[in-house]
């Protein structure tokens, strides 16, 4: 298949916004006589004219060249071998080309060009496991997600290459899998979270054979790791565009498999269904105004309602508020790590940006100094203006607060000096007297 090459003069990347690190690793790869792209993301979105987070690149250099290439080197993975390049302010991610390799063909005792196990196994579902079959750019190309992401550009003359229907896909803004979708979705259940995201994050359309797909297979998204579809739940939801990656998940059935416990407590249920909507288009506002929402902020608006509701319903059958909370989090979060494994730290962040709300909405606050100086007090406060502004209540209480932070005197009191233990006195040595010889 020959590719659709996009000369310099027909688009608009300039080296200028391309990472000086990116630019001078593809320099030093090609100066060695290998191959490298930009590839990914990156050239999507400096195509969209909008400013990559990070910079991947894929050569024909093989890991083990690689870092003895660079110094700053450091491998990576067990399913996909990578380099990571650490550099003072950014850490570029650098793949051997790769190609597709049926799981009976692959052998295990193979080596590449630099002794590295080549190896591409699956499991009995068809997903996944290791993947280390080197191949060329076109091969590598058309084994990644979606055509939008298998774009290259290559810097030796500064052109665009397509293998796929990555520009054509660009250009009416659709998520389009490679190959079969059920089978791509199979092989990497959180591509169907990536497509999600990107659907949301660019206000692309999922092609309607993937979205099929997509809902068909949503079940099957919690064979993946729980500590990754974690990562990949914070990228779905911090980066601006929640409210429009829940509903894409809602609709096609993976919020349901991700957050069986949440899903459960809105069904029939508008009212409160309503409000998390309200809550995560004021996280997307946040997200936009360049403020970072932390991990415990964004469960804290994703699931408080649930479980305040959840914790008020056991205080009304005579449970002390406090206890009721923490009972209702801990099996909310215990039920929620079987799919989604949320460290424990982050579980319990949100548990106590919670619980904070009662103090700051007892006006006026009881030691109202002491509840700035505590660690938790800035997620706490932004969640009680986030609640103020969607549920229209709250009012008075934020307003307390947003004086008092503005009266200068009030500052978050500083740790105690650590305490200076009390000079020891000095034993006083008793000598022995002389023994004295019996003769």
């Amino acid at each position: 298949m020959q590719p659709i090459i996009l000369p310099r003069q027909e688009h608009h990347i300039s080296r200028n916004r391309i990472s000086i690190n990116a630019f001078h690793t593809l320099c030093r790869l090609q100066d060695y006589g290998f191959t490298a792209y930009l590839i990914g993301g990156c050239v999507r979105d400096l195509l969209l004219e909008r400013t990559p987070k990070d910079f991947d690149i894929a050569t024909n250099a093989a890991p083990g060249q690689i870092k003895r290439l660079f110094r700053n080197c450091r491998l990576i993975g067990r399913r996909f071998r990578l380099a990571h390049l650490h550099f003072q302010k950014e850490i570029l991610e650098v793949s051997t080309f790769r190609a597709d390799a049926p799981a009976e063909e692959a052998n295990p005792e193979a080596r590449g060009p630099d002794s590295t196990p080549v190896r591409h196994l699956k499991n009995e579902d068809g997903m996944v496991l290791r993947d280390n079959v080197f191949g060329t750019p076109e091969e590598d190309a058309l084994r990644r997600d979606f055509t939008i992401n298998a774009l290259a550009f290559n810097i030796a003359d500064f052109s665009v290459i397509d293998y796929t229907t990555g520009l054509a896909d660009l250009k009416q803004r659709l998520i389009r899998p490679i190959g079969d979708p059920f089978v791509r979705f199979t092989e990497d259940p959180v591509r169907m979270l990536r497509a999600v995201r990107f659907a949301a994050s660019h206000g692309f359309e999922i092609e309607p054979t993937a979205w099929k797909a997509l809902c068909s297979l949503s079940p099957t998204i919690a064979r993946a790791a729980p500590a990754r579809l974690y990562e990949e739940t914070l990228k779905l939801f911090l980066l601006g565009s929640a409210r429009s990656a829940f509903s894409l998940m809602n609709a096609g059935g993976l919020l349901a498999a991700l957050f069986p416990g949440l899903v459960r407590q809105l069904r029939g249920k508008d009212d409160l269904l309503n409000l998390l909507h309200t809550n995560l288009e004021g996280l997307d506002r946040l997200s936009r105004s360049g403020w970072n929402p932390s991990p415990a902020f964004f469960l804290a608006a994703l699931f408080g309602p649930v479980l305040e509701k959840e914790a008020l319903s056991r205080h009304l059958d005579g449970v002390p508020h406090q206890q009721a909370l923490d009972t209702v989090c801990a099996v909310f979060l215990e039920e929620l790590c079987k799919t989604v494994s949320i460290p424990g730290r982050i579980g319990d962040q949100m548990r106590r940006i919670l619980a904070l709300q009662t103090s700051l909405n007892r006006i006026p606050p009881r030691r109202a100094a002491s509840l700035v100086g505590r660690a938790d007090f800035t997620d706490a406060m932004a969640y009680l203006c986030l609640i103020g502004k969607t549920r229209r209540e709250n009012q008075t209480a934020r307003e307390w607060w947003e004086n008092f932070l503005k009266t200068p005197s009030v500052s978050r009191p500083e740790p105690p000096p650590d305490r200076v233990p009390a000079k020891r006195r000095r034993r006083k040595r008793h000598r022995r007297p002389p023994s004295v010889a019996v003769a």
